[in-house]
C-alpha cells in the first residue's frame, strides 16, 4: 500500500516537473523559439485557432521566426494577435510571409527573466512540498486504519522525503540551466 501511495506521489512530482519545463520554453531568451508562439490564438472564421493550426512556423536562423500562413488573407489576422500578444516581437510581411525578429536581451531584462524564472521555480517547489504533505497524510490514514504499522509508515515518510528531495534538486537543476541559457550573449 505505501508502494501506491509513493508510485502516485511520484506521478504527480513528475508531472508538476514537467509543467515547469514548458513554462520555462515560453521565456523569452534571445533566440527564437516557436514555443513562444504557442499560447497566442487568432480570430479565424469566429474561433479562437492557435497560430500552429493556422500556419508553418519556422526557425531559419537562431534571432529569427517565419510564419507562413495556409491562407494569405491570415496574415494582418496572424500580425494582430502577435502584436496584442505583447511578448515583445514585432511582425513584418512581405505578403506572402510573415518575420519576427527576436531582438537581443538588455542586461536589466535578462536579469527580470532571471527573478521571473526564480519565482516559477519557487511555486514548483512549493507545488511538490504540498504533494508531499497530501502523501504523507494518505499514509497515516492508512497507519490510523491499521493497513499499515508504525515502523512502515515511518519508513515510508522517510521514503517520500528523500523522494521529495530528488525533485527539489531537479526543479533546482532546470533553473540553473534556464538561467545560464538567458544570461548567455
Amino acid at each position: 500500500m505505501t508502494k501506491d501511495v509513493l508510485s502516485s506521489m511520484k506521478s504527480h512530482m513528475e508531472k508538476t516537473l514537467d509543467a515547469l519545463r514548458k513554462e520555462f520554453q515560453k521565456v523569452r531568451t534571445g533566440r527564437a523559439s516557436t514555443a513562444l508562439l504557442e499560447d497566442i490564438k487568432v480570430i479565424y472564421y469566429d474561433t479562437l485557432t492557435p497560430i500552429s493550426q493556422l500556419a508553418a512556423i519556422a526557425v531559419p536562423e537562431p534571432r529569427t521566426m517565419t510564419i507562413q500562413p495556409w491562407e494569405a488573407k491570415l496574415i494582418p489576422s496572424i500580425e494582430k494577435a502577435i502584436l496584442n500578444a505583447n511578448i515583445g516581437l514585432t511582425p513584418t510581411n512581405d505578403g506572402k510571409l510573415i518575420r519576427l525578429a527576436v531582438p537581443p536581451l538588455t542586461e536589466d531584462r535578462r536579469k527580470e527573466i532571471v527573478k521571473q524564472l526564480k519565482k516559477l521555480a519557487e511555486e514548483t517547489k512549493i507545488a511538490l512540498r504540498n504533494i508531499r504533505r497530501d502523501a504523507i497524510d494518505s499514509l497515516k490514514k492508512l497507519e490510523k486504519d491499521k493497513n499499515i504499522s508504525e515502523d512502515d509508515l515511518k519508513r515510508a515518510e522517510k521514503d517520500v522525503q528523500d523522494v521529495t528531495n530528488v525533485f527539489v534538486a531537479k526543479v533546482d537543476e532546470v533553473v540553473v540551466a534556464k538561467e545560464k541559457e538567458v544570461m548567455e550573449i
